[in-house]
């Protein structure tokens, strides 16, 4: 049984029109074109292993 679903680059973008937005938050670290990994309770780079804890909404 594989560790992770293998996620299409094409689900972390909406095109409307001539507009391209990214949906996933990018790495501050390395910058656009690397996403952060959504984890229940923070968001971590897979490529420099920068992590951010999620603000807990209540």
């Amino acid at each position: 049984m594989p560790k992770h679903e293998k996620v299409d680059v094409w689900e972390k973008y909406d095109v409307d029109g001539d507009e391209v937005e990214r949906k996933g938050k990018t790495c501050p670290r390395c910058g656009d074109g690397v996403f952060m990994a959504d984890h229940e309770d923070r968001l971590t780079c897979g490529r420099c292993g920068f992590s951010q804890m999620k603000e807990e909404s209540e």
